[in-house]
């Protein structure tokens, strides 16, 4: 049997894991040795040199300690050398590790990313978006916290054509680039973490920006500093060779007035670039890796990339400026060594007055190459999905402008990319039509809410730029509405029952509104939280609100009446799930058929688990006699 693309992207990883960890095997015995030689020396070096010592040969015990001390050092600056590469090999092969887990869907060895829905968000709580077995936990391999938020971005903002200031084309174009660049990938994952585990935060250095110190006539402040420390150094001095007055005390103490009035300005500035020159590091690292780059067959990488990738003026210079300001300024954390320096001359004003000089010069550059390291960093998470998963299909957006009766969606091969390959079944959906829907029945644990879900994450993996879990799917642009997953809110007073209301106003809402693209709903159980005979009639009611509207989608029940709505009515069509039983078990193969269902199995779980049941109705032949 031929295995597939997915099969042999995960052997070459295996394949690379081994690799790596022999070598980290190697490594380690090779460390274990200059242990050895390190000790060796100095025991060595220690007994040889006490020795010639004894002897009274000092000029000759002088002579072998300096060797032995070079023999020492070398042995020290090699070792060292060889402990980073360990620790460059061992984060390297933690990113492999991570990306085969992602692979396999292995949950408890991925890194952990964090992520919230926002409020009353039409889809994010359906899909499951967010949680520890979601989609942005399988998808979020950023490094940036620009890059995270976009990519949570880019999902929750999927009803969207255009995302923070990328269309959908550009979108897909730059992720499509990215996916075989694996290598790029990992090598700017690998940089910030060489620095530290901690994401990469833009955050703290746009607010450099925000509020520079304002200090009127630095520059003279500045030069009278530090005329008033030379003087102050040269009087000291002068009264110290010649025994004359402490005349020096004069320009001192103008000199500590001086900095003591505007010490409240400089304050603020220390806990903004505090420890700030790390996240610079790390910002400095990616764009020289990028900078190392050549993409010669990727044209939106250049054109997203273009202010990186400019060769004058080139970003990790006046970045790498920017670190050695703050690393300056950062002395403050050290007391003792922060005021023997403003002792000797107007340190903190003296980078203050660079600092105010760069920002000035970069208050217009630098937010936009955050905002594209963002887009990149977000487009390669994007990219390395795409790459973990190479059976997966990018989608074809159809044109917009297209006949009512023709917008939609079609797909072949639909499967949900959170469920493991082993256990993943697909199915085929052809949804055409505004006013159109698929009425979905089925027994319990038939797959319906799986299927509703499997079609709302792939049509926002699609609408995000992302590559879906499909053989082929073609559709036109759709506001996704969901309402699969609803909950009480005790904290708004709100019940079951309430709440689902309120998603259904919000559904009707959309598909009513003069929005140039249809909605997509996915209602999964419409109005279980009430009873039979007003469920049904609710639920006819909803059907021919929907039907009259510029949505179309698919709604799941149990209510075998609803079936009926379909006769004689080019809108509506049934399709079902159904399950068989074999040595009295159930037994379900998620396939949806059309038509509607024909079995119902609930009554025959309630006997598997119990439960008192209708003897006619508990499934056991010997409880009919």
């Amino acid at each position: 049997m031929e295995r597939s693309s997915t099969d042999q992207r995960e052997q070459v990883i295996l394949r690379l894991i081994h690799r790596i960890e022999r070598m980290q095997a190697q490594g380690a015995l090779a460390s274990r040795q200059f242990s050895r030689w390190r000790m060796g020396v100095f025991l060595a070096g220690a007994a040889i040199t006490i020795g010639v010592y004894q002897q009274a040969w000092f000029h000759t015990g002088n002579g072998l300690l300096l060797v032995f001390l070079i023999g020492f050092l070398t042995i020290s600056w090699f070792h060292q050398r060889l402990k980073s590469r360990l620790h460059r090999l061992h984060l390297w092969l933690e990113i492999k590790k991570d990306n085969l887990a992602r692979l396999q869907l292995d949950w408890p060895h991925m890194s952990a990313n964090e992520h919230k829905a926002p409020e009353h968000h039409p889809f994010a709580i359906d899909l499951d978006l967010t949680g520890p077995h979601s989609l942005l936990a399988l998808i979020d391999t950023t490094f940036s916290s620009i890059g995270q938020h976009r990519v949570a971005t880019w999902l929750f903002q999927s009803n969207l054509p255009e995302s923070d200031g990328l269309s959908w084309t550009t979108r897909q174009t730059l992720v499509k680039e990215l996916t075989p660049l694996s290598r790029l990938r990992d090598r700017c994952l690998l940089a910030t973490r060489l620095i530290s585990p901690v994401r990469l935060n833009g955050t703290r250095i746009i607010s450099l920006l925000e509020a520079p110190v304002s200090i009127s006539h630095l520059p003279l402040i500045i030069t009278a500093a530090c005329a008033l420390t030379s003087l102050t150094i040269a009087l000291g001095l002068w009264t110290l060779l010649t025994g004359a007055q402490n005349f020096w005390l004069l320009p001192l103490t103008l000199y500590i007035g001086m900095y003591f009035l505007l010490s409240g300005s400089i304050h603020p500035l220390f806990g903004r670039v505090l420890a700030l020159h790390e996240e610079l590091e790390k910002l400095v690292t990616v764009i020289a890796t990028l900078e190392r780059s050549k993409f010669p067959h990727q044209p939106t990488i250049l054109q997203v990339c273009q202010s990186l990738l400019t060769q004058h003026n080139r970003p990790t210079q006046s970045l790498k400026q920017l670190s050695r300001i703050c690393q300056g300024l950062s002395v403050k954390a050290h007391p003792l060594i922060h005021l023997g320096l403003n002792a000797l001359m107007p340190w903190d004003l003296w980078f203050v007055g660079k600092l105010n000089r760069l920002i000035t010069r970069l208050r217009l550059t630098l937010p936009d190459w955050l905002d594209t390291i963002g887009s990149l960093d977000a487009a390669s998470a994007f990219a390395r999905f795409a790459y973990l998963n190479p059976d997966y299909l990018w989608p074809e957006l159809e044109a917009t402008n297209t006949d009512p009766d023709t917008r939609g969606l079609t797909a072949r091969g639909l499967g949900h990319p959170l469920i493991a390959r082993a256990h993943r079944i697909t199915n085929d959906l052809e949804l055409r039509g505004e006013g159109h829907l698929l009425l979905v029945t089925g027994s319990n644990m038939s797959g319906k809410s799986t299927f509703l879900r499997t079609v709302g994450i792939n049509l926002c993996l699609a609408q995000a730029g992302g590559p879906v879990c499909a053989k082929t799917f073609s559709w036109t642009w759709l506001r996704l509405y969901c309402c699969i997953r609803v909950t009480d809110a005790l904290d708004e007073g709100l019940s079951y029952f309430y709440a689902e209301v309120k998603r259904l106003k919000v559904i009707l809402d959309a598909v009513e509104s003069t929005n140039h693209h249809p909605v997509l709903f996915l209602i999964d159980e419409i109005y279980r939280g009430t009873n039979n005979r007003e469920r049904l009639a609710g639920s006819e009611a909803f059907v021919h609100a929907l039907e009259q509207s510029r949505g179309l989608g698919m709604i799941s029940t149990h209510d075998l009446e609803l079936t009926g709505l379909a006769s004689g009515n080019g809108h509506i069509r049934n399709a079902h799930f159904q399950e068989t039983v074999e040595a009295g078990t159930l037994q379900f193969d998620y396939q949806l058929r059309p038509g509607p269902c024909p079995t119902t199995n609930a009554l025959r779980i309630m006997a598997q688990e119990g439960l008192p049941v209708p003897p006619d109705h508990s499934g056991n032949p010997q409880a009919k006699k």
